[in-house]
């Protein structure tokens, strides 16, 4: 009955495939069914909640749609976040969850890996290469659409991710199922020295932010975590390969980005009008360098802290 009910699924058009969808929607797990995608509202999201990231927007916001767009992708899409702590990846990563899946993040169809949690040895790392191979190639069976965020690359041993390349690439289907249509998302902050530099550079010639490309960036950021031996893409044939769709560098945050940050938590705390902890904390935050005071060293990751502090 199931499987009579897929193909009239696929096949019935509007309006009555509306129907047949609720239909078998309601006896089916099927992650088609709660994929539903909302690239509008992506768009909006990153463009009112992720501050100072001109780069992260467009690059996103593009690289996703044009990836969905497509209904059969040449490859995944696999994109590699970069940057100091508290300027937006996980967020970032969050949104993309969001508004990919009708249950968000709490989908059993966006799978989240912490390092730390789920590869904590270095001497394990044939052991957890067999079963990162096993667990993605079990879910991308299950569902073609399955999204893998990978958090503190930094913090993963050498050589595990590396088993991913298979999956990466151009050829991969296997038992019909068509490995290209998912998407990969690394976080980490190796990189974060290219991407400041670059910055701080553009600051003291006096050049606007936003005048920053992804050009000036992302060999740099690759070559970066490519040859930093304690990262986990450390001479990883991923990146050899270059099996990446973009680094997405995340630049460093000014006082008046952590400031932005700090209006947006005030209002969801139902404080909008209080100018003087968005003051107190922008001033008490820690910039850098010494001289010049430009950055925030923690972005915006100590705010919400610091808000309880000045209420």
């Amino acid at each position: 009955m199931l499987a009579i009910l897929s193909v009239l699924f696929l096949l019935i058009c509007s309006p009555v495939c509306c129907v047949f969808q609720k239909l078998y929607c309601t006896i089916s797990d099927s992650c088609d069914c709660d994929f539903k995608p909302n690239i509008r509202d992506l768009e909006w999201d990153l463009y009112k909640n992720v501050f100072g990231q001109h780069l992260v927007q467009d690059i996103v916001s593009e690289e996703v749609a044009k990836f969905l767009q497509n209904k059969s992708p040449d490859q995944p899409l696999v994109l590699s976040f970069h940057g100091s702590s508290g300027t937006g990846k996980t967020l970032v990563s969050s949104m993309l969850g969001n508004h990919l899946y009708g249950s968000a993040m709490s989908s059993p169809f966006v799978h989240q890996f912490v390092p730390t949690l789920h590869f904590p040895s270095p001497k394990r790392v044939k052991q957890y290469k067999k079963e990162l191979k096993s667990w993605v190639q079990g879910n991308l069976t299950e569902c073609a659409r399955s999204v893998f965020i990978f958090d503190e690359m930094e913090k993963m041993p050498p050589g595990v991710i590396d088993v991913l390349e298979p999956f990466l690439g151009s050829s991969h289907v296997v038992f019909r199922t068509n490995y290209r249509k998912a998407i990969y998302i690394f976080i980490s902050t190796t990189g974060e020295k290219a991407i400041n530099k670059v910055a701080l550079e553009h600051r003291q010639a006096g050049r606007e932010r936003d005048e920053i490309k992804l050009s000036d960036l992302e060999d740099a950021i690759a070559q970066e975590v490519y040859n930093d031996d304690t990262s986990g893409f450390f001479k990883s044939s991923i990146v050899q390969q270059k099996l990446i769709t973009h680094f997405v560098p995340f630049l460093p945050l000014t006082r008046s980005h952590v400031e932005r940050c700090v209006r947006s938590q005030l209002c969801q705390r139902g404080s909008c009008g209080r100018s003087d902890v968005v003051e107190a904390v922008g001033r008490n935050v820690i910039y850098s360098p010494v001289q010049g005071q430009y950055f925030s060293t923690t972005g915006c990751k100590a705010v919400s802290a610091k808000i309880s502090f000045f209420l």
